[in-house]
């Protein structure tokens, strides 16, 4: 193999000392001319019975400032890998594609698919290199491999972590809220779909930074599949007809 092929990519860079510690300042609330980094998402990705469900909203924002309503926020690896975006999005969109270039590298050097643990630690490796420097980036990897389904966290200072559920985004506390009360192994693919459909519509409907429309993916041991993209708008009138559970007593 190469080392070539997996060397880090380079880029431009500010011309000082040390690069972290002029981003932090020119990020720092005493700063001149402050740079902002703003952004705004929800996704989310849990693991069930029968594999697991990816959900994401489709809203770019900068700042208060609505840029799309239309943005794909899942990235196709490949036919069994997929990766989700929150912060940058230019940042998620590069690394998640350079990722798949590196799963095709290694599917051809090695004739097998890279694990979804090795992709993830690919990636987790990758980001961390640039660790302090302004990337922006907290993705789910996720796919089926030997070992069966896997979920992966990982974030642009490297962090990298294995779970059965995630959320993801300024959303993402509304979307847990609705996961927690209704997330089960033992869901049936219909009852994940509609779980995963209402925890994105409610973190848009609470969350600013969030909506447009529902995206769902449902990864399966012969690959993904994508099963719906439906307006926001659509489901607040269906949710918004359907009765109201009556409130507990004492």
């Amino acid at each position: 193999m190469a080392p070539q092929e997996f060397a880090h990519p380079t880029f431009d860079i500010p011309a000082v000392t040390n690069p972290v510690e002029f981003l932090k300042h020119q990020t720092s609330v005493d700063a001149k001319n402050r740079i902002k980094i703003q952004h705004g998402t929800t996704t989310l990705a849990f693991k069930f019975n029968h594999g697991v469900i990816v959900a994401v909203d489709s809203r770019a924002t900068g700042g208060s400032y609505i840029a799309s309503q239309t943005v794909k926020k899942v990235i196709e690896i490949n036919p069994y890998l997929l990766g989700t975006m929150a912060g940058g999005a230019a940042d998620c969109s590069y690394w998640e594609r350079e990722l798949g270039r590196r799963c095709r590298i290694y599917e051809l050097n090695n004739k097998e698919r890279i694990s979804v643990a090795a992709a993830s630690k690919l990636l987790s490796n990758m980001v961390y290199a640039y660790k302090g420097m302004g990337l922006s980036m907290g993705t789910m990897v996720t796919g089926w491999d030997k070992t069966g389904p896997q979920l992966y966290y990982v974030d642009s200072d490297g962090q990298r972590l294995k779970s059965d559920l995630f959320s993801v985004g300024s959303g993402s506390t509304y979307a847990y809220g609705v996961l927690d009360a209704g997330y089960r192994e033992d869901l049936t693919p219909a009852e994940a779909i509609d779980l995963a459909r209402r925890s994105i519509f409610y973190a848009t409907y609470r969350d600013a930074y969030s909506g447009g429309f529902v995206s769902i993916y449902h990864v399966k041991e012969d690959g993904w599949e994508f099963i719906s993209r439906t307006d926001v708008n659509e489901l607040y009138y269906q949710y918004g007809a359907e009765p109201k559970p009556s409130l507990a007593t004492a």
